[in-house]
């Protein structure tokens, strides 16, 4: 990706600590993480009912739209892009049952999102994994929880993530979270992410602002991959 005035007058308007964080950065290999965008997160159809409010919907669109972005800036950069997945079956997690109806024995019934093998686990927008691309399944909220995404993001020598996807107070915070937790320097881009209230997407953003990642856009994070010579190990 060529370095553009554009991108320059982005990387420009960075505090001191944010240009100190990418600094540290140079000549390290990052990854992009995808998070959830599936049918199921982010269809208007799947999810409309949720959103507390026609924006928040266009809000995931256009989330979705910003990770595009991210993908070929990334794939131009030779970063490499992991895409993490929700696969649930009608007997996956049910504490999570317990939590939402008050018991581990109510059937859960075609009600679980991204069931394996439908169509509601699909990718979404557009946005699917290209050959050799490394694909995590998971059946929790953390790409890191009984996965073997640590160990594959250490074999392919990766130094610190980008986390983006779906929803921002849900799986990203816990993604970025355990990112963090696990050694990685973890960038959040606030606008490649979305949730289904802004009150919520606010809030998880100051959260993981306060606890464990750089938040910055899309445009910031793009004019860092296309001034940095990124080396990705095989």
């Amino acid at each position: 990706m060529p370095e553009t005035s554009a991108f320059r007058s982005v990387a420009e308007s960075l505090d001191a600590l944010d240009r100190s964080r990418f600094e540290s950065l140079r000549g390290l290999t990052g990854a992009l993480l995808v998070v959830d965008v599936q049918h199921d997160f982010a269809a208007p159809e799947a999810i409309g009912h949720m959103c507390e409010t026609p924006q928040d919907l266009q809000n995931v669109q256009d989330a979705v739209g910003q990770i595009h972005r991210l993908v070929d800036g990334a794939r131009a950069a030779g970063v490499p892009v992991v895409w993490i997945q929700l696969e649930t079956s009608h007997t996956s997690w049910t504490v999570n049952n317990w939590l939402r109806n008050g018991s581990r024995d109510i059937p859960l019934g075609e009600h679980n999102p991204c069931i394996k093998g439908t169509s509601g686990a699909q990718w979404y927008g557009g946005l699917a994994p290209a050959d050799g691309e490394l694909v995590v399944s998971k059946d929790s909220y953390s790409g890191f929880i009984g996965t073997t995404l640590k160990a594959d993001l250490d074999q392919a020598g990766i130094d610190w993530v980008i986390v983006t996807g779906l929803t921002t107070e849900c799986c990203v915070h816990s993604t970025a979270n355990d990112a963090m937790q696990h050694d990685f320097p973890v960038i959040v881009p606030s606008d490649a992410c979305a949730s289904y209230g802004t009150d919520f997407h606010d809030a998880a953003l100051k959260s993981l602002a306060l606890n464990s990642s750089m938040v910055t856009t899309t445009d910031v994070v793009l004019s860092h991959l296309a001034t940095s010579e990124q080396q990705v190990s095989a």
